[in-house]
């Protein structure tokens, strides 16, 4: 999997790495059991402080996408916890959808948005 970090973005450099890989999971790029590159090996790879990498996997760890593993480091675990998950989930949503309400998008286009990225993923 090939991580894009935009080194000019506002979003901070963790946020869009964290992004990337579950993007990568999404996509199907990255399986559950997959082993992720070392924090030095990402860093390195990327051209970014190792805190950096190790502060995105904590919060990929936090959220159920990976796990940690002694030996192999960060695994891909999806399905850590489905429910907590599904909550943030849902809280996202909801924010993201009083965006769109506030900006007057209809139903009928967010339908219309959600569609097309979903169709993305597979």
């Amino acid at each position: 999997m090939l991580i894009k970090i935009d080194f000019s973005s506002d979003e901070a450099i963790y946020q869009q790495l964290c992004n990337q890989i579950i993007l990568g999971i999404a996509t199907a790029d990255l399986e559950e059991g997959q082993a992720l590159p070392s924090v030095r090996q990402m860093a390195d790879d990327i051209g970014i402080n190792m805190h950096t990498v190790n502060k995105a996997y904590s919060i990929l760890r936090q959220e159920g996408f990976v796990k940690m593993d002694r030996r192999r480091g960060a695994i891909i675990s999806v399905d850590v916890d489905a429910l907590r998950a599904r909550a943030q989930l849902e809280k996202d949503l909801r924010k993201l959808l009083a965006q769109a309400r506030c900006r007057n998008m209809t139903r009928m286009e967010l339908h219309r948005m959600v569609d097309s990225i979903y169709d993305d993923y597979e």
